[in-house]
């Protein structure tokens, strides 16, 4: 006789058979902490877009007081490592195209006596293309550093090289302009990523290998029954390594956190939703591990790497591949992880968010429940 509905006592014994299958299962440990552990320390020590410190040569072509006290302006600047100081640009023009360093910045032999007839008097900045964002950062780099010292050349003198109207920069959310506050949260999404779908899909994969999936679907549990009780443990595990890696970024790499606890442990249950229904479609769909985990990593990490905008700019992305960011569930998880993190509990941004990862998620458990019967044929 089949059983309706849910029946409590059912789904509480499959949890508790579940729970201790993770707990004897070595596998379900190391992707639900030692992998993220491990991630986490990659993301925060191994990715940076910072490049605040350039390595460049100098050429010091003129060595009047002049084009001293501008080389030297270079030579300060925490922005640009010089490393190389000649007097010949022929001499740095190897280290340029053997990439040991990035740009060169030319004093021309010219420069001090155009520079004091008033005329004006250009520097030249030559930059590896190969980077085209670090090119152009030297160059943005050395517009500055030459602004900078023509403004204290102008006030020691009097002149007017200090500009009317002068910038005073403000930023906000990230005033110290790490890249480190951004990244580490954003990986959060694609770790638990790889929790949620990864585990869910092999672990529930492996059932239909073993052949125990076949033996549950003879009980009178429901199909209700059966997801609930596979999910729940994972969705636990799923927090926890949420918690963990949180931890780690605020106490270990110091990551800036302005939003409550609350709020991100629901938008990490939310963003749970979606990423374990995956992982149950791909285990219907594969119903074995090794394409299962196939499946996982092409469907589940690349995405949330690649299409959620942790490193790549969505805006700057083609119209097609665009469009196809809005089906990936990490894209806001990772929206509201940067929020939490560094503007605090903004919930007209985050309520949007966590409303297209129920429906993702919702589109994932209605193919996932189509797929998974209890029949077998």
């Amino acid at each position: 006789m089949r059983a309706k509905g849910i029946d409590r006592r059912r789904l509480c014994a499959l949890i508790r058979k579940e729970s201790l299958q993770v707990v004897r299962d070595p596998s379900s440990i190391l992707v639900a902490f030692l992998l993220p552990l491990l991630l986490i320390f990659l993301f925060g020590y191994g990715l940076s877009l910072d490049n605040d410190r350039i390595e460049i040569g100098l050429v010091i072509e003129d060595m009047t007081s002049d084009s001293l006290d501008l080389a030297q302006s270079f030579l300060a600047t925490r922005f640009l490592d010089v490393r190389k100081i000649v007097r010949d640009r022929r001499a740095a023009e190897n280290d340029l195209v053997a990439g040991r360093i990035r740009g060169l910045v030319v004093i021309p032999a010219t420069f001090s006596e155009r520079f004091d007839a008033g005329r004006e008097a250009p520097i030249e900045v030559i930059a590896d293309g190969s980077d085209p964002n670090t090119a152009n950062f030297i160059q943005n780099y050395a517009r500055g550093v030459v602004r900078a010292w023509l403004e204290d050349r102008g006030a020691a003198h009097g002149t007017t090289a200090i500009p009317a109207v002068r910038g005073e920069p403000r930023v906000w959310f990230n005033a110290a302009l790490k890249s480190r506050n951004m990244l580490v949260p954003g990986s959060i999404a694609v770790i638990m990523t790889l929790v949620g779908t990864l585990l869910t899909a092999l672990v529930v994969a492996r059932e239909w290998e073993r052949g125990t999936m076949e033996a549950l679907m003879a009980t009178p549990v429901t199909m209700g029954e059966l997801l609930l009780g596979k999910l729940v443990p994972y969705f636990l595990l799923g927090l926890g390594a949420m918690s963990m890696c949180v931890i780690l970024a605020i106490t270990v790499f110091d990551v800036t956190f302005r939003g409550s606890l609350a709020a991100l442990l629901l938008i990490s249950a939310v963003f749970l939703f979606p990423a374990l229904g995956q992982g149950l479609l791909i285990s219907a769909v594969a119903k074995n591990q090794f394409i299962a985990s196939h499946l996982a990593l092409l469907s589940g990490f690349l995405p949330s790497f690649v299409l959620s905008g942790l490193v790549f700019e969505i805006d700057s992305m083609p119209t097609p591949i665009r469009l196809l960011t809005y089906a990936v569930q990490a894209r806001y998880f990772v929206s509201s992880l940067k929020t939490t993190f560094l503007a605090g509990d903004v919930w007209s941004l985050v309520l949007p968010d966590l409303g297209a990862m129920l429906a993702i998620g919702g589109v994932f458990f209605f193919f996932a429940l189509r797929s998974t019967r209890k029949r077998l044929d």
